[in-house]
């Protein structure tokens, strides 16, 4: 490939990443990036992952970007939304969520800013937050990272942070958060259930990610986030997002 890969395109096998090993899930993501990875992973590693168009039907092939199965792509069969709480409540599912805050435990609000009894900005609610942490594994995709998003400690608790499993008996035994994926890096966490850099991405240092967070990081080198090779650059490129939407997100 004669063209070095974006940070979109970086970003977007980030997300395509999370999903490795899962085996027949369905895939949720949100975002430009992260349907991108999502239908990336589809086409590479994780063949039985299985993907929705965005309205009812299965695919087997996904559909470029902006497309559904009856304009592109392969179907398989078709989930009405009332079934998709069916599955969320097995654990069968895995979700890249976005945040308009995230603390330092993976704690993620989408519902408000500043007081909830008088907030300065009314957000869209927890929407489907609370059920996806407690029911399956969710990953988030932050396109700006800033210390306006990694927050101390978020308003709101939409979607539940390492930090808040206490008391819950069996209500959180599918909980897990699996990664952060961000424009600047990759995070994880530790064993404390803290977030940590797992990887940098290509041209970022590690003072600016701590610069654009807003809780301490325990830093040290970490390695830099994997390029794609040249089929993914390809699929992504000619396949996936011939239009190049994924520059909306993270432009260069």
């Amino acid at each position: 490939m004669t063209t070095e890969a974006t940070r979109a395109e970086v970003c977007v096998v980030a997300c395509a990443d999370t999903y490795r090993g899962v085996g027949e899930i369905l895939g949720h993501a949100v975002g430009i990036i992260p349907t991108l990875g999502a239908r990336l992973a589809k086409l590479t590693f994780a063949p039985n992952l299985v993907m929705s168009d965005g309205e009812a039907f299965f695919m087997h092939t996904p559909p470029p970007l902006g497309k559904t199965a009856s304009s592109g792509g392969v179907l398989e069969s078709w989930l009405p939304f009332g079934k998709v709480f069916d599955v969320l409540a097995t654990g069968r599912r895995q979700s890249i969520m976005g945040a308009s805050q995230i603390d330092q435990y993976g704690n993620q609000n989408i519902s408000l800013i500043g007081d909830r009894s008088h907030p300065k900005r009314q957000l869209i609610g927890v929407r489907g937050a609370p059920g996806n942490t407690a029911n399956h594994r969710v990953d988030y995709w932050v396109p700006q990272h800033s210390t306006r998003i990694f927050v101390e400690e978020v308003d709101m608790v939409s979607g539940v942070g390492n930090n808040h499993l206490e008391g819950f008996g069996t209500g959180l035994k599918y909980h897990q958060l699996g990664q952060i994926v961000t424009n600047l890096c990759v995070f994880g966490y530790g064993p404390e259930g803290r977030l940590e850099v797992v990887s940098v991405h290509p041209g970022v240092s590690l003072n600016e990610i701590e610069e654009n967070t807003g809780f301490s990081l325990a830093t040290s080198e970490v390695p830099t986030t994997r390029i794609p090779d040249d089929e993914e650059l390809r699929l992504i490129r000619e396949v996936l997002d011939p239009k190049g939407i994924r520059s909306r997100e993270v432009p260069e």
